[in-house]
């Protein structure tokens, strides 16, 4: 049993689902960090119209696992559709090297996403055997591949897409896709076998009951995740609009860059991951174990918590502008109470998924993802009509309303994932 288990003493299944979606991630940000770019300076659309483009992209291709994850779980099966997702994916990428074919390789992408995003963490389920405490940590390791993918992809793509050409950053973005695939077809002796199950005519009362229980779980705490991620989601809109301006970046005659703040996000991930992994087994070793959900709301309290750090000092920097120091340790807090709600949150999704539904019920996640995206636009809208200590005491406050929703949630979480 030893020999078979890797990655913080997990299956070795997980390390292939971990550098599987890292290199995903790698393909799919490295083309996102161009494409307004490119939009603007190559293919010469207005700033006005590439960002409303941009826009109805990113929520695109969070609503396509909806569809992809009901034709995996009905028709193909998670593996053939990680494959063919996967493959779809990389030709998309590919086609972004063609300018005629910017418009279609775009749609392709997003198809080809749909397969493939949903049905991925679905099978890190399959790893475990039921109530395995490893599960809920195992979603944790696979969070880090996201961000390590997306680090990756800023300072490769971006750097070959400005400095030798758009092409060769989205050519990369495509290579980084079958590196993927290639790392996904070649540890499939680690992940358990796949079969589709039979679709059941009769079911008795109970498990309409418990499927009728699990629908309401997960619309609620789907509810309470969009309302966090509007929040949320404002370190990358209003946050770094601070960074640019009331942000105090001068250090040894040296300004640094405001855009260099956020690579702060998946540092402190990939440095903090481990170490919450180890005190979360200390305690589940001395007996406390917390639900899922209330683990969520503990951390949109402790994002809640970074935003009215952040409120304080807007207050007391004045005009001066907050140090650099200060505004980089919000950053680390930030990030301490996103590892407490995002990858648990996608574990809960995965974890009480009926039976064949488990990519479908991903899916869903990432269409709250969606919903909290698309309602962080409309709460950045309030950034230029408040004060920033006022702005920013509000996404705190969002960050608690969330915290609650899910917390009423917590009995109900325990009775369903039981």
């Amino acid at each position: 049993m030893t020999a078979e288990k890797t990655w913080f003493g997990h299956p070795r299944g997980l390390t292939i689902l971990f550098l599987t979606n890292m290199w995903e991630q790698f393909s799919f940000y490295g083309m996102r960090t161009l494409l307004v770019y490119y939009m603007t300076k190559q293919l010469m659309i207005p700033e006005d119209t590439s960002s409303l483009f941009y826009g109805y992209y990113t929520a695109f291709v969070f609503l396509t696992p909806l569809a992809g994850g009901f034709i995996a779980d009905r028709y193909l099966g998670k593996k053939r559709a990680i494959i063919i997702g996967g493959s779809v994916m990389a030709i998309g990428h590919f086609m972004m090297t063609q300018e005629p074919l910017f418009y279609v390789a775009l749609a392709t992408i997003g198809i080809g996403n749909g397969l493939f995003l949903p049905s991925l963490p679905s099978q890190i389920k399959d790893l475990y055997s039921p109530g395995d405490p490893r599960a809920a940590r195992a979603y944790n390791v696979y969070y880090v591949g996201v961000n390590i993918g997306a680090v990756l992809a800023i300072f490769l793509c971006g750097a070959l897409g400005e400095l030798y050409g758009w092409h060769w950053g989205f050519g990369a973005a495509g290579v980084g896709m079958v590196i993927g695939l290639v790392i996904y077809l070649s540890g499939q002796r680690y992940l358990p076998a796949q079969v589709l199950q039979p679709r059941v005519v009769q079911v008795d009362a109970p498990r309409v009951a418990m499927t009728r229980d699990t629908m309401v779980l997960l619309l609620f705490l789907g509810l309470s995740a969009a309302l966090f991620r509007s929040a949320y989601e404002q370190m990358g809109n209003a946050v770094m609009r601070l960074a640019d301006t009331g942000v105090d970046r001068v250090t040894w005659h040296f300004t640094i860059p405001a855009s260099w703040f956020i690579l702060i996000n998946p540092a402190c991930v990939m440095l903090l991951t481990p170490l919450l992994l180890a005190w979360w087994r200390r305690r589940e070793a001395a007996g406390h174990h917390p639900a899922p959900a209330r683990r969520m709301a503990s951390g949109a309290l402790i994002v809640g918590a970074s935003y009215l750090l952040l409120a304080a000092l807007c207050w007391t920097a004045g005009s001066a502008g907050i140090h650099w120091m200060l505004f980089a340790l919000f950053w680390v807090v930030l990030t301490l109470g996103e590892l407490f709600i995002l990858p648990t949150g996608l574990g809960l999704f995965a974890r009480i998924a009926p039976p064949r539904l488990g990519a479908t019920t991903v899916a869903s996640w990432f269409v709250a993802t969606c919903a909290g995206n698309f309602a962080g636009g409309l709460v950045g809208m309030l950034w230029p009509h408040m004060s920033h200590p006022a702005f920013f005491t509000l996404l705190a406050a969002i960050c608690a309303v969330a915290a609650l929703g899910l917390r009423l949630m917590d009995t109900r979480a325990r009775l369903v994932a039981a």
